[in-house]
């Protein structure tokens, strides 16, 4: 059986060496590493993919929030609320820009961030919102973006963890997660569904004047060369890393696909498991499962997450420590027993190893080894 990886990027590489050989390559000849031909390329053929009319390619995910943010028209002091159940960068953005942070529970089934949750936290100060489509799966947009029109707050989704999921509205149409407010944003860090070499990000819009914006700010603020409208920041995506994007497009939703099938045999095989929870599949929602994460009960994770290190079974905890509770954080003011639900989700949650290529016998040993633990338990 070939080792376990949480993401194995050495065997997608291996799938598609050809095609990421030559991308490379092509660009190496060229010599056209930033802003090269292959930069424009992906973004128009992302914007296919996606169904948006502007897709803005920058350095990395955390600066497409930043970027976002920017271009709101927020200012400082101005309310956002996020999630306490996500990945530091969704927050860091707007500590930085001087925003304030307003978080608020994620729903204990789905792990996103709850539309109630929102609802009971506005204020007078609150602009914006920034829902964090959270291992793969959309938040209830069509709630969320329902509350923003009522209250007239901007909305930035935070896509990193859902390209190419798509959202269901209740009429039968979808959209794409991070196509459905204001600006939407990813990354495509290397373990991402739609990952690269190196650091990459995004924005989504279909907004023409903020997607103009957007493109000045990542560039310096610059329009016209040498010509400065705005203030902005150094963030673009390298041509290398749009070369190879470009490869791994063309395969997303098969690998996406490929995801799911594991997500389904895992949840077969766990589901007499009385000590887990497998993922909440919600009817909003085709989930692709960027992590497929369990929720192990009665404080026993940490146990198993041990015992399956001893039998060569990665596992991995997103997230262990609410954001409200991390130092940097302090200075918010929230008190210790604020957020029960993000608590009780970090002392639970638990992934799974989850990729496009994974073999049966590793699933196998995986989900066998869990119900050994159990059983060895009882």
């Amino acid at each position: 059986m070939r080792d376990i990886q949480m993401v194995d990027l050495r065997a997608q590489y291996e799938k598609l060496k050809p095609g990421i050989d030559e991308a490379i390559s092509s660009v190496l000849n060229s010599t056209a590493f930033i802003k090269g031909p292959d930069v424009k390329k992906f973004e128009e053929e992302l914007q296919d993919f996606m169904g948006v009319r502007h897709v803005i390619s920058c350095a990395n995910g955390t600066d497409a929030l930043q970027l976002a943010l920017m271009v709101s028209g927020l200012k400082p002091g101005d309310e956002v609320i996020t999630t306490n159940f996500t990945f530091i960068a969704t927050v860091e953005v707007v500590a930085l820009l001087g925003l304030k942070l307003r978080l608020v529970e994620p729903d204990p089934d789905t792990f996103n961030i709850s539309p109630e949750a929102i609802k009971k936290a506005i204020t007078p100060a609150t602009k914006a919102i920034v829902p964090v489509h959270l291992f793969g799966q959309c938040a209830d947009m069509e709630s969320i973006m329902k509350t923003a029109r009522e209250h007239g707050l901007f909305v930035i989704e935070d896509a990193a963890q859902a390209t190419g999921a798509d959202y269901v509205f209740s009429d039968g149409s979808r959209k794409k997660a991070g196509t459905i407010g204001h600006i939407g944003t990813t990354s495509f860090f290397p373990s991402k569904n739609l990952g690269c070499y190196g650091d990459g990000g995004a924005l989504y819009t279909n907004d023409d004047e903020l997607a103009a914006k957007l493109r000045s700010i990542a560039n310096h603020g610059m329009k016209v060369r040498y010509h400065y409208n705005d203030i902005g920041i150094n963030s673009r995506l390298d041509t290398i890393q749009a070369a190879i994007l470009r490869v791994k497009l063309r395969y997303l939703a098969q690998f996406n696909e490929a995801r799911a099938h594991v997500a389904d045999f895992y949840d077969e095989a766990l589901a007499g498991v009385l000590a887990l929870e497998t993922p909440c599949r919600a009817p909003f929602s085709k989930h692709i499962f960027h992590q497929y994460t369990i929720k192990v009960k009665n404080g026993r994770r940490d146990e198993l997450k041990k015992y399956l290190e001893s039998v060569g079974v990665p596992s991995m905890v997103y997230y262990p420590g609410p954001l409200h509770k991390q130092e940097a954080y302090k200075f918010l003011g929230y008190c210790e027993n604020d957020f029960p639900v993000t608590d009780s989700l970090c002392k639970q949650v638990l992934s799974l190893p989850m990729h496009p290529d994974m073999e049966q016998d590793q699933l196998d040993h995986i989900t066998s080894s869990i119900i050994n633990f159990f059983e060895k338990q009882n």
